[in-house]
């Protein structure tokens, strides 16, 4: 059994399909659905502007993924349309150690994490990627 990737979209693991046995190694997306949305630049400016959110806290405290999305709210958008590009980036930022997701006030893994979740920056950055 291979092991599992992180899709580059939305952060979720995905394990290994039959279908992908001869290109296991170029597979970079879970679904077709991430592959047609592709990594966008407003993405990464999601990440960065978290980053700088979290870092903004005092004494490493944690925010809602609503609060930043409410911050980030525009004339052309509402702020419910960006919490799951939000989740999206955390996620992706979880696995690159850069940030915990939280539940009950435990990390706890984005994977198998359901309902509301908390975001704070990681109490350490590893030196590999969480996979």
């Amino acid at each position: 059994m291979k092991p599992p990737k992180v899709c580059r979209v939305c952060g979720r693991r995905f394990a290994w399909r039959k279908r992908w046995a001869r290109n296991w190694e170029q597979v970079r997306y879970c679904s077709d659905a991430c592959r047609r949305r592709g990594l966008r630049a407003v993405d990464r400016q999601l990440e960065t502007e978290l980053l700088a959110f979290l870092d903004k806290r005092a004494g490493g405290r944690s925010i809602c993924p609503s609060e930043l999305a409410r911050r980030l709210e525009t004339d052309d958008t509402n702020w419910r349309d960006l919490l799951e590009p939000i989740r999206m980036a955390s996620r992706r930022l979880y696995h690159a150690g850069q940030v915990e997701i939280l539940q009950g006030g435990r990390p706890v893994d984005p994977d198998t994490a359901r309902g509301p979740i908390r975001l704070r920056r990681a109490s350490f950055v590893r030196a590999t990627p969480r996979e």
